[in-house]
């Protein structure tokens, strides 16, 4: 794919950069670049390649979801210093 000057002011235009006239041609180099990669890539044959799920091959240690501390209101309470039905009264703070 070519780009002229009025295709890198519109990509410029659409991405809100101020690109001035000297780097335009760099630009124009840069996305050709990149274009020309993307075109190698979609020669790579991947027909016979597993989807990859995960870049580790670690399995996660899975542990019993089992509850060890419960209802610890009224020790937590103790620490406040005012509460009211179970709940922290704090200091009004808007108006």
């Amino acid at each position: 794919m070519s780009f002229n000057e009025t295709t890198i002011q519109n990509i410029s235009k659409l991405a809100r950069l101020r690109l001035p006239e000297d780097q335009q041609q760099k630009f124009m180099t840069d996305i050709a670049g990149i274009l020309d990669w993307v075109e190698q890539l979609k020669e790579v044959d991947i027909e016979h390649v597993e989807p990859l799920v995960s870049v580790s091959t670690r399995q996660k240690a899975e542990r019993k979801d089992e509850v060890s501390v419960g209802n610890l209101q009224t020790e937590l309470m103790e620490c406040a210093p005012d509460s009211v039905q179970g709940f922290y009264v704090v200091p009004k703070m808007v108006e």
